[in-house]
């Protein structure tokens, strides 16, 4: 093994026990089995003490249930997180290695694992036709987290925490919970507790700043997640949601020192790349984020936010064919047509003189906002129009037409 953690990803149709697999590969050396994935998320101490040579864990995609997504989604069922912890605990002890077995891997953990985020860059994959291992035996918190019904994962919680009241890792699942089910205030009443029992814990700091992002206490989020960073350094979840938040706090220069520790861990985040280029923008370093929003659509190509981004840096900087092309780009993958963005291409249309196609795409823009929304879209134009004026040096047709097409937008229909 030439990893300090290797993982076997099984293969599919496959007929060859795991114990042989990890033989194989381990060869006379000691093993510890270590059967407790599923329990993982619901525990603070995940590892075992050290000693032995080899310690195996059989179903290590039972450490990660999926019926969460997107920010709801409990830190300790994640990934990048739960490996980190074990990498950090296998740095400290160096007579010991680690085999995970994934033989039943979910979509999600696939994609971790394919596009090599944070922790997975640091350990071998390697591919083995292993069978599947037999579901795990009931576990309560363990199958609520499996579910995608947020109020029954609620429920069980509730009921595992009242039976130990204090156990930090079951206030950090129901706390989960409650914020995945609006219960902000239970929710914070609830990690409060886990706070009060494991200070030192960086999940609880983590899942606080989540908690206080939707409060849209940006401040306090900032600060757990700075907390987070500062108990787990190799914690790149917890710096890149930093960085995040001094962004939107306008506190570029903060950002980006928190961005690139990020991305030093997590070198493959293209999410973390896209905010690092959002700081770089904002100090005026127009080059450096141009590069960055080229590595985030080499990364994500999907991703219709470095599209649009890249063509906002472009835009910025006068290239105004090279944004139009970028912003177009982003259009075409984003089901969603986003206004805002479709604006701006209207406008970089306009600077290149291209009055139809502005023109069309500035009313499609303004006809999908809401009219509580238009107002700010309409003041944004007004404000990029005179720019331009000042930049070309003439108020050229296709600008006096989006001027008309302002005021009309800006006019009460009766």
């Amino acid at each position: 093994m030439s990893s300090r953690l290797t993982i076997l990803l099984g293969t599919a149709a496959a007929t060859t026990p795991w114990t042989e697999a990890v033989r194989a590969l381990a060869g006379d050396s000691q093993l510890h089995v270590d059967d407790t994935a599923r329990s993982w998320p619901f525990r603070r101490t995940i590892v075992p003490a050290p000693g032995s040579a080899v310690i195996v864990i059989p179903a290590l995609h039972d450490a990660f249930p999926t019926g969460q997504t997107g920010s709801a989604r409990l830190v300790s069922t994640q990934s990048t997180y739960q490996l980190q912890r074990w990498i950090d605990w296998l740095d400290a002890s160096p007579s010991t290695v680690a085999v995970g077995v994934l033989s039943n891997p979910s979509r999600d953990l696939l994609r971790d694992a394919g596009a090599s985020r944070g922790p997975w860059s640091r350990l071998d994959l390697v591919e083995v036709a292993l069978e599947s291992t037999p579901p795990p035996a009931g576990h309560a918190l363990h199958d609520a987290f499996r579910q995608t019904d947020p109020e029954a994962r609620y429920l069980v919680c509730r009921r595992a925490t009242a039976g130990a009241p204090t156990d930090p890792a079951l206030a950090l699942a129901l706390g989960s919970a409650c914020m995945e089910t609006g219960r902000l205030d239970e929710c914070e009443e609830t990690l409060a507790a886990a706070l009060a029992t494991a200070g030192d814990w960086e999940a609880v700091h983590f899942e606080r700043g989540k908690a206080w992002l939707r409060r849209d206490d940006t401040e306090r989020a900032a600060a757990c997640f700075a907390e987070a960073a500062r108990l787990m350094p190799s914690f790149a979840a917890a710096h890149a949601n930093l960085g995040a938040a001094l962004g939107e706090l306008e506190r570029p220069e903060e950002a980006l020192t928190a961005l690139e520790q990020a991305a030093r861990l997590d070198p493959f985040g293209h999410a973390t790349h896209n905010n690092i280029g959002a700081s770089l923008r904002d100090l005026g370093r127009l080059q450096q984020a141009e590069f960055s929003f080229e590595r985030v659509i080499a990364l994500a190509p999907s991703f219709v936010f470095g599209h649009y981004n890249l063509g906002h840096v472009l835009f910025l900087q006068g290239r105004f064919a090279d944004a139009r092309r970028a912003y177009e780009a982003g259009l075409t993958r984003d089901p969603g047509q986003t206004p805002r963005q479709r604006l701006r291409l209207a406008l970089t249309l306009a600077a290149l003189d291209d009055e139809a196609s502005a023109r069309a795409h500035a009313r499609a823009a303004l006809d999908a906002t809401p009219n509580q929304g238009r107002g700010e879209l309409l003041d944004e134009m007004t404000e990029v129009l005179v720019a331009l004026t000042a930049l070309l040096g003439e108020r050229r047709p296709a600008l006096r037409m989006l001027e008309q097409v302002v005021a009309d937008y800006a006019t009460p229909r009766s």
